[in-house]
């Protein structure tokens, strides 16, 4: 018989015995509630079918679904179709189409300023740009990067973390942070007056305004592409890479013939998805720019938040109906994209 200190003994045995009690009674409860719901599920089941439990499974889903985006989008296709200026649809004009018409009343989609809207049609130029050369730069570097980070170099674990970290930020304190680098006395003027240099005023002139709305989108989510890419990667079989190197084939041919056309459903899914991002940005370059200067980043979710919200004659109903011309322009874009990348598989 082995002595204890005293206590030790008289506490283990009730602890480990109350322990054993607890979990007695917890699967007793779990039992009892198991059985609780077998009852109807089973019942459920017998009227509707073994197949159909599935529907019953998803419903709770469809439900949170549909309560908070085709909820909101039929009420946003509602107001689009009314008037005036209160925000209670009971108070709200019926005025059809009247609003999209009013939209779409432009000598030239080529010059806004033929337009009677011309700052939508600013935010529209502007997100297409803005989409474009986003798009390019996050594909573009996002697979360099997944390149680079499948191979066997050291550190790859931390640099991995450290491409992905900024993905984690909120998309605001991105926006601040580099706002504090470019402002007229920020971090980068700094280092340019040290070197000699003169201080750029980066949010005044339109062409460096753009560039670092774009740049600083592409570092905040980059990250997450890279992450997409980096998976696809994995899961190319390495077999394919190791008779590619019996057969001293030239690395530039190795990713052009093996990589890429592997790697094409993974860049499918970064392409719609960076696609989708460009147009609906607005918070990193909201608070940014604030979409200057003067309209220069003006974006389109920027001009519908503003119309509905921010200006001092609320038009509700022409800010829905922007945000109905978006949602489907952007419709059009993901299918016309998934249709050719069938076509081309």
């Amino acid at each position: 018989m082995i002595d204890l200190p005293d206590g030790i003994g008289l506490q283990a045995v009730p602890t480990a015995s109350r322990l054993a009690r607890l979990r007695r009674s917890g699967a007793t409860i779990l039992g009892a509630v198991l059985r609780l719901i077998d009852r109807p599920m089973g019942l459920l089941q017998r009227l509707i079918g073994e197949r159909r439990m599935v529907y019953v499974f998803l419903l709770p889903n469809l439900a949170f679904f549909s309560l908070f985006v085709f909820v909101p989008l039929a009420i946003d296709l509602a107001y689009s179709l009314t008037g005036g200026e209160s925000l209670f649809p009971s108070q709200r004009p019926y005025v059809g189409t009247e609003q999209y018409a009013y939209l779409f009343d432009c000598g030239s989609f080529f010059d806004p300023a033929s337009c009677r809207v011309d700052h939508f049609w600013r935010g529209v130029a502007n997100t297409m740009r803005f989409t474009v050369f986003q798009l390019v730069s996050m594909v573009t570097f996002s697979l360099v990067t997944a390149l680079v980070l499948n191979m066997r170099i050291r550190g790859r674990g931390f640099f991995r973390a450290v491409y992905f970290f900024p993905v984690l930020l909120s998309p605001v304190v991105v926006a601040l942070v580099w706002k504090w680098i470019l402002q007229r006395d920020g971090l980068l003027n700094a280092g340019l007056t040290m070197i000699g240099g003169q201080k750029i005023l980066f949010f005044v002139d339109p062409g460096w305004a753009m560039f670092w709305s774009v740049f600083v989108s592409v570092w905040a989510h980059m990250g997450f592409y890279t992450l997409i890419l980096l998976a696809g990667l994995q899961a190319i079989p390495a077999d394919l890479y190791e008779a590619a190197q019996m057969d001293a084939t030239p690395r530039w041919r190795v990713l052009v013939r093996i990589t890429l056309p592997l790697l094409w459903p993974n860049l499918i899914v970064v392409i719609v998805l960076a696609m989708i991002r460009g147009v609906q940005t607005f918070d990193e370059v909201f608070v940014l720019t604030g979409g200057g200067p003067g309209t220069a980043t003006l974006m389109i979710v920027q001009y519908i938040y503003e119309t509905a919200f921010a200006s001092q004659v609320q038009n509700f109903g022409l800010a829905a109906a922007a945000s109905i011309v978006l949602g489907v322009v952007l419709f059009l874009l993901t299918l016309a994209q998934l249709s050719r990348t069938r076509s081309a598989s």
